[in-house]
């Protein structure tokens, strides 16, 4: 064998080897001194926790994919190819031609499979970003007596999913669904950081879409029907559709209230109006809780 394939093959065995190393010796030295944590941590979920997850899995993970997706179409190249250079020299011209053909289609699928996660991680940042936001202007709320979860885990027919965010205080319960999306090139006449809510569509200075009003929607219904099966309350939630970074002018009334993430303090009060008691207000509280208390890491 070709003494540079020796040497590729060499520093991955020696890669993994040491890496290997290194853990068994983290997992010995914490089984002999029988280390763990002081309690079992279930903390309450943060803005954005699922998202969190995925991109904080993404780059745990980044080096093997970097490496993974350059070095796994070279490595089977260059094994093609020394197998082919073991062939009669009159095959060796049409074979090493095919193997190129195989090590630049190898290449493309995984320079794919690698733009596809990358274009996957930074929507999720974007994301998490944008949950953030919305849980900082969600704050001043708490000084009010309101109660907030984050990213409350549902379970639906099809899929599991997330309500991004819960208030519920006196003026009863809010459902909000954050949708943080990237300014781009507007249309003549737009301004490119404006979108207008007219009571049934959200105009963007690119289009017009219902990105988020359907879901925000159905998810507020969910989440009535959740309360009333696990309290025995008939609660009417109040749907938010909260965009970050975007001034955002709703010329008309609709069933979902489509505000910046500044505005949703207020957006939560509405008018302020007492719907729920402070017993309704805890028993809520204390199921949301319940099911929001999952962190461990």
């Amino acid at each position: 064998m070709n003494p540079t394939v020796w040497t590729i093959w060499g520093l991955s065995a020696y890669c993994l080897l040491f890496s290997a190393a290194v853990v068994s010796m983290l997992i010995w030295r914490s089984r002999q001194r029988r280390e763990r944590p002081p309690v079992k941590f279930e903390l309450l979920r943060g803005p954005g926790e699922s998202l969190r997850r995925r991109v904080q899995g993404f780059d745990e993970n980044l080096m093997l994919w970097l490496g993974g997706t350059a070095l796994i179409p070279l490595f089977a190249a260059v094994g093609l190819a020394q197998v082919v250079l073991m062939l009669p020299r009159s095959f060796q011209v049409a074979g090493l031609a095919v193997v190129g053909l195989i090590a630049l289609t190898g290449i493309a699928v995984s320079a794919g499979i690698l733009y596809r996660r990358l274009t996957r991680w930074r929507s999720d940042f974007l994301g998490y970003l944008g949950e953030r936001t919305v849980g900082e202007h969600l704050e001043p709320l708490l000084a009010q007596s309101y109660r907030i979860f984050h990213d409350v885990p549902a379970d639906g027919a099809k899929a599991d999913f997330n309500l991004d965010h819960v208030v519920v205080g006196l003026t009863g319960v809010a459902l909000i669904e954050t949708k943080t999306r990237r300014k781009g090139r507007a249309r003549p006449g737009f301004k490119d950081h404006v979108v207008v809510f007219d009571g049934s569509q959200l105009i963007w200075p690119w289009g017009e879409d219902r990105h988020g009003l359907e879901q925000a929607l159905a998810e507020a219904d969910w989440l009535a029907k959740w309360i009333f099966q696990r309290t025995g309350l008939k609660v009417a939630v109040k749907p938010i559709l909260a965009l970050p970074g975007w001034w955002v002018e709703q010329k008309a009334r609709g069933p979902v209230t489509v505000v910046n993430s500044k505005s949703l303090p207020s957006a939560v009060r509405g008018n302020g109006a007492t719907a729920l008691s402070p017993e309704q207000v805890d028993l809520i509280a204390r199921q949301l809780d319940t099911l929001c208390r999952d962190v461990t890491d």
